[in-house]
């Protein structure tokens, strides 16, 4: 770690002192609730990740075992069905080792319920080559079970109801309706996890695990790398603890106003920063304080940054792409922190190393980590949109206003030092309207000096959604919604026939839900509905 905090670095050294002193390492790691809240409830029930790198060895087998059966039966791809901590570090494994090895699989992930997103998903895999991981902690995720009924009834149609449920396994909770599920419908297996593990700190688990071997990677090895971490983290001595040292960075930073942690990172790990985006954010955002990842956002000149910013920058094997820019940045007064990473197996160091950080920052911000207490009131106004349709054959009218640069101009006239922008975008993911978004981020940063942030829901909600109610109050939002040109039903049941609803009356009523949970929690909200047109509607923005 090398680390460069100009004016912040005594105010770090002194944290470190102190938290040594307290005993905060040996406290962490002997399951001391007290570190965070005066109770242990939704702490020391989720303190299982600590020991990730061990707990996880007696797996291996069944996971070895399923691997070489779906290679030997010409299994060819594989197609997560699953939402934030279930999907995210499985789609750091698919993207970080991109090319399967011989007999292993080619892994997607469909986290989103836009039925241009469900069709995509549909058309790119051969439902009798393809074995589908139905992936979910608590069992009972409504996107993912929507993921479930379809692809199912999809697959029954291929090779017959008989034979479907050999198509699929499930990681869960045991327990959990899923577990059940997969018993009653003939799922290949399901992978129980240790229900100790909240989803955003399950990367080393089951849930990251099975993936990560079906795309070929050595989980053994994985976690031989968390180990290693692992025992670094147990170091008492400040200096020498690198989850111990970028926790207190980040809390302490938090603490100055330093709140936007701004993540860059070489190619090859790319996609690793989603998965600390929801780590952070989720854990921290919450009881009106949290650390907002701003991610996917190009490094810029030092001058287009407010004095928010915590810039972190993983390197890979030598990277020095950002030398430059990362130099201007620290000497301008910017704290700036780099990790390197020698191979792609480090990764399993980075799961624990940033899961220690973020649990030292919590202790620092006086806050749980392992709760999210805002993350249902949108899920609850979704589903009240939901049941309205059920009854009335409608949704409810949510007011929306046509993209215009000058209502976007007069919305964040209001942003004031230390705010942010959010884009929410419930739309189909497409590179295009990826590109679209990043290009009105840069905009904004450029022109107004605000923190960006863009997702696609209903993404999101399961990563940084938790953040944008409990933070706060900084955050300005700007949500994209587009009219649905092929909608798809979902099986009231897998294999059934019979449909009450569709992708696209689910995701607007989720867009629906959180726009109001949004409202209910006093943020600032501007509604743009792109129509059929997402990349046009956007562009106009722009330009």
């Amino acid at each position: 770690m090398i680390t460069r905090l100009g004016g912040h670095q005594a105010e770090v050294d002194a944290t470190l002192a102190q938290l040594t002193a307290s005993r905060v390492v040996p406290r962490l790691w002997e399951h001391d609730h007290t570190l965070w809240k005066p109770e242990p409830a939704e702490i020391t029930n989720r303190l299982g990740w600590l020991h990730l790198p061990e707990t996880m060895r007696v797996h291996v087998k069944d996971i070895q075992t399923l691997v070489k059966a779906v290679a030997e039966e010409g299994y060819t791809h594989a197609l997560l069905l699953g939402m934030g901590g279930s999907s995210l570090a499985p789609e750091v494994f698919s993207t970080t080792f991109a090319t399967p090895a011989p007999g292993r699989l080619a892994l997607s992930v469909l986290d989103s319920t836009d039925p241009g997103a469900v069709w995509a998903a549909d058309a790119a895999h051969d439902p009798r080559k393809t074995l589908y991981i139905v992936s979910t902690k608590s069992g009972g995720t409504v996107e993912t079970f929507s993921f479930l009924a379809y692809f199912y009834s999809r697959v029954a149609e291929a090779v017959g109801a008989a034979e479907a449920g050999r198509h699929f396994i499930a990681i869960t909770d045991p327990g959990s309706k899923l577990e059940k599920v997969a018993s009653q419908y003939g799922f290949r297996f399901a992978f129980l996890n240790d229900p100790e593990i909240g989803g955003r700190f399950s990367a080393l688990s089951l849930f990251g695990l099975v993936p990560a071997a079906l795309v070929g990677v050595d989980v053994t090895r994985l976690l031989d790398a968390g180990a290693a971490m692992a025992q670094a983290c147990r170091i008492p001595a400040a200096g020498d603890n690198p989850g111990l040292r970028l926790g207190v960075i980040l809390g302490v930073l938090a603490r100055a106003g330093r709140d936007k942690l701004t993540i860059v990172a070489s190619d090859e790990i790319a996609h690793v920063v989603d998965w600390i985006e929801q780590l952070v954010a989720e854990s921290t955002g919450k009881e009106g304080v949290g650390i907002l990842p701003v991610v996917w956002e190009a490094l810029g000149a030092p001058e287009v940054y407010g004095d928010d910013r915590l810039f972190v920058s993983l390197d890979f094997d030598g990277d020095s792409n950002r030398d430059a820019a990362l130099a201007a940045l620290a000497d301008a007064g910017h704290p700036v922190v780099r990790l390197p990473l020698a191979r792609r197996y480090d990764l399993g160091e980075q799961f624990m190393l940033w899961e220690v950080a973020t649990a030292v920052a919590s202790h620092l911000l006086r806050i749980n980590p392992f709760d999210q207490p805002n993350v249902e009131a949108a899920k609850v106004l979704a589903r009240q949109a939901v049941a309205a349709y059920a009854e009335t054959g409608r949704l409810p009218a949510v007011p929306a206003d046509s993209p215009s640069a000058e209502t976007l101009r007069a919305f964040l006239a209001g942003a004031k030092p230390g705010d942010y922008l959010c884009l929410q975008a419930y739309v189909k993911p497409t590179p295009e309207t990826t590109a679209a978004l990043d290009a009105l981020r840069l905009a904004v940063r450029d022109r107004a000096h605000l923190a960006t942030a863009a997702g696609y829901g209903p993404r999101f909600l399961h990563s940084t959604g938790q953040l944008h109610k409990g933070d706060g109050g900084n955050g300005l939002f700007v949500q994209f919604v587009s009219s649905v040109d092929r909608d798809v039903a979902i099986p009231d049941e897998p294999g059934s026939t019979s449909s009450k609803l569709s992708f696209g009356t689910l995701i607007a009523a989720q867009a629906a839900g959180d726009r109001q949970a949004l409202l209910d929690n006093q943020r600032r909200v501007l509604r743009f509905d792109l129509g059929s047109d997402v990349a046009g509607g956007l562009k106009r923005l722009l330009d």
